[in-house]
């Protein structure tokens, strides 16, 4: 067996299981779960309708590459959202089954096996498949700690240049998860110097972009550079339909960016066997190609959280995120309380799920920056967050005994 798997850690559900394992939790409430950020809204029917009107497509094997009409709609889609120039769509777009196997898969093409000294930098906390990504490559991850001074962008700052000079792959993910924070161009300029510098790649994960509550979208990754007057060497961007179309279980993304880097992982694609379904395939072009169905989620999440985020300040030291269908709260406000134990009692007196931020984050310069916090992931309808977060509301005073 590969040895190299006896280094993953637990994926954050598996804790909670493991957490909850003695638990009954009480039957007076239903329960309800802001645990896994899986977007509960309904799909839209013309999406099901495009997938349904090409069900032939599953007589025929897929092309690691995809149509030539997905790689369209989706450049066409990027030029659009981000203001871009024109995206090539044979040499610097994909489509991916989902951006987390992308991301997995990225780390594989970009690391060295050979370099036993290899460094995968990741936002602390983070999406766990960074994680995996790198020990799997044969590389090391390091974590560089969000700043919640700094609105939770991580601060490369702090890192030495003997670290940066063994960094092989950069991840980001913005709008970040747990954190909900978007890196601003400033930040995406040090980066790029820090890039350009020390030759590592970007990998910037975007799969929440859609998903916002001011005037102004989130700022991308191809969008910054542009914006910064350069190309897109060393980096590329990833999407996906997930969150931004309600069709997690499409697992239809896509990645863009450096066009010798895509070269390279559509060669190591071609025998990974990441081709996507001509079914799914045409599905997407209908989602890529219509803006209304994401306006309208949007304007979901923006009801959502403006009557939510204010009940939960009552007890929570909490703030609107910049974007992202996650809140990411400090459970410390009225208790000291560590967030496992918060998690579990809170389950258990009142059937509700939210996840450990400790669960989601690793020890780095001595500290755990999810200890003490909570991720709430919003997906469910307005009515049922809304009675969660009056759940939470009464567990946290109890604790108080306020």
């Amino acid at each position: 067996m590969n040895p190299l798997l006896d280094k993953l850690q637990p994926y954050p559900f598996e804790k909670l299981k493991n957490l909850f394992s003695d638990v009954t939790p009480n039957p007076d409430y239903r329960h309800i779960s802001l645990g896994i950020g899986e977007p509960k809204h309904p799909t839209p029917a013309f999406i099901k309708q495009a997938l349904t009107d090409n069900l032939s497509g599953l007589a025929s094997y897929p092309s690691t590459i995809g149509s030539e009409a997905l790689r369209g709609a989706i450049a066409g889609w990027l030029e659009r959202r981000y203001g871009l120039p024109k995206i090539d769509p044979a040499t610097q777009v994909l489509p991916v089954n989902g951006s987390r196997e992308a991301l997995f898969s990225l780390t594989q093409t970009v690391v060295d096996p050979s370099q036993k000294d290899a460094l995968v930098m990741c936002p602390n906390p983070f999406y766990q498949i960074y994680e995996g990504s790198a020990y799997l490559s044969g590389a090391q991850p390091y974590f560089v700690n969000s700043d919640p001074a700094r609105n939770f962008a991580p601060d490369f700052s702090r890192v030495p240049d003997d670290v940066w000079s063994r960094v092989k792959l950069v991840f980001l993910c913005s709008p970040g998860n747990p954190t909900g924070a978007v890196l601003s161009l400033e930040e995406w300029k040090k980066l790029f110097d820090l890039s350009d510098r020390y030759g590592f790649v970007i990998a910037s994960d975007e799969c929440y972009s859609e998903i916002y509550f001011k005037e102004e979208a989130p700022l991308g990754g191809l969008e910054a550079a542009h914006k910064l007057g350069r190309g897109y060497d060393r980096l590329i961007a990833f999407s996906s339909l997930s969150k931004r179309s309600n069709v997690p279980g499409m697992r239809s993304g896509f990645v863009a960016g450096d066009a010798a880097i895509l070269k390279k992982f559509l060669l190591y694609r071609t025998y990974h066997g990441g081709a996507m379904s001509p079914s799914i395939q045409n599905a997407s072009i209908a989602a890529w190609n219509d803006e209304t169905h994401v306006q309208e989620n949007r304007a979901k999440y923006i009801k959502k959280f403006s009557q939510v985020t204010p009940l939960l300040q009552e007890v929570l030291d909490v703030s609107l995120p910049d974007a992202s269908f996650y809140l990411w709260a400090k459970v410390d406000k009225l208790t000291s309380i560590s967030d496992t134990e918060y998690a579990k009692r809170l389950y258990a007196e009142y059937n509700v799920t939210v996840l450990p931020g400790s669960y989601l984050a690793r020890e780095a310069n001595g500290v755990n920056p999810g200890q003490q916090r909570i991720r709430m992931a919003l997906v469910a309808e307005v009515e049922e967050c809304l009675e969660a977060a009056q759940r939470i509301v009464a567990f946290t005073r109890k604790l108080a005994g306020a």
